[in-house]
């Protein structure tokens, strides 16, 4: 029976480990922090969205290569991570956002278990506590406090850069470069932007959020949520453009993006609804003839002049299009996820090293980004599935 060792402990490396012949391979998975899953506990905080339910085309398209990830999804689609996760004990419901989450009353800590108890009944041992720190001379793994162990096959899946109290500090990129393995700098990805707020306005509404927005960046668009902190924008809105925003950011020193505060309106239909209106003051006017919240009225002020207000047909032009000037991303470890890894040449269409013989890569250590809305989850699961199918076809003989 041959050796597999998996290091890392998040979505990929528990789905790997879920779907491994057990008759074929002895699996070991390490894990350095004290418990398995934590970035999968900390992605359920806000409600755990598993993945996004739609058409394979439009799923793939919204992945960065999409060339990359397009064959991996394909072979463990969305519908099949509901049917499996249904078939483990875990039922979901589809959102009328389209993003599928666990049913009502089903805890991330829960759905988490479901994956540990399964794996468990598989006699996987479970080495926790357990940080790797590169190879030795012979090529055998090494890790922190204890001796190297030879392993047949390794899966690397210890993520990316961001969420440090998760485990993902990205520190495993050192021994890799060490053997000429390309990794690209981690950024952050589906994170906040700063905006210089205007002391008063910040003050007034921080924390408050600009509901069914809309975004335009560079001929990108994107629709959502955005929340106002004290260091800029965050929320599903932008997340979604961020890796372009980024782009710009690498560039020059500031950027700027657009906000249709009112994306179901055209400007003909706001234009007929303001000079409609029996109110004089235009504050009022737009409080209540167009329902926009004070957030939404003081944010047009403090991104135009006065001339704004006093130009009915300005004012209507910049509701739809209020130009945001962005100076930086947030810092990486309070990003949702990381753009950089290990450059997708190193490894093959098995996710294998070409560099390293009978080594993988799975998950977030590798670069490719996903927006929020369970796209993450489901790249990381397919990566699993696909890899352990991939695996159990081996003719591997007999050690």
């Amino acid at each position: 029976m041959k050796k597999l060792t998996i290091i890392g402990g998040g979505p990929a490396a528990l789905m790997l480990a879920a779907q491994l012949d057990t008759k074929k391979y002895q699996v070991v998975l390490c894990e350095k922090k004290k418990t398995v899953g934590r970035k999968f506990l900390v992605a359920g905080e806000g409600g755990l969205n598993l993945t996004y339910y739609s058409s394979l085309k439009e799923l793939t398209a919204n992945y960065s290569p999409s060339e990359f990830m397009d064959p991996i999804i394909r072979q463990f689609t969305n519908e099949d991570l509901i049917s499996w996760l249904g078939d483990h004990g875990v039922p979901t419901f589809t959102g009328s956002s389209k993003r599928v989450f666990p049913v009502a009353g089903l805890k991330p800590i829960e759905v988490l278990n479901k994956f540990v108890t399964n794996i468990s009944t598989k006699k996987i041992e479970f080495q926790l506590g357990t940080k790797w720190i590169g190879w030795n001379e012979k090529g055998h793994l090494c890790f922190e406090g204890s001796g190297a162990i030879e392993s047949d096959i390794v899966v690397f899946a210890m993520g990316g850069a961001s969420w440090k109290v998760t485990g993902s500090d990205g520190e495993w990129a050192k021994p890799f470069t060490a053997c000429g393995v390309s990794v690209r700098p981690f950024r952050p990805a589906n994170c906040a932007f700063g905006v210089d707020w205007n002391k008063n306005f910040i003050k007034a509404h921080e924390g408050k959020p600009l509901k069914n927005i809309a975004l335009a960046y560079n001929g990108y668009f994107s629709k959502g949520e955005l929340v106002i902190s004290k260091f800029g924008l965050e929320g599903n809105a932008i997340y979604a453009l961020s890796q372009k925003i980024q782009e710009a950011l690498r560039a020059k020193e500031s950027t700027v993006i657009y906000l249709d505060l009112k994306p179901t309106m055209t400007v003909d239909q706001i234009r007929a609804k303001y000079h409609s209106s029996p109110l004089s003051d235009v504050t009022e006017v737009l409080k209540r003839d167009l329902n926009l919240n004070r957030t939404s009225i003081a944010l047009i002020k403090q991104f135009s002049d006065k001339n704004t207000f006093l130009d009915p047909d300005l004012l209507v032009k910049t509701i739809k299009s209020v130009p945001v000037i962005i100076h930086s991303a947030d810092e990486l470890d309070k990003a949702i996820s990381t753009l950089g890894g290990i450059a997708l040449d190193e490894v093959d269409e098995n996710l294998q090293f070409k560099k390293i013989p009978s080594t993988y890569a799975i998950g977030e250590m590798l670069d490719w980004y996903a927006p929020t809305g369970g796209y993450l989850l489901q790249a990381c699961f397919s990566m699993g599935f696909v890899l352990a199918k991939h695996l159990n076809g081996l003719d591997i003989g007999h050690k």
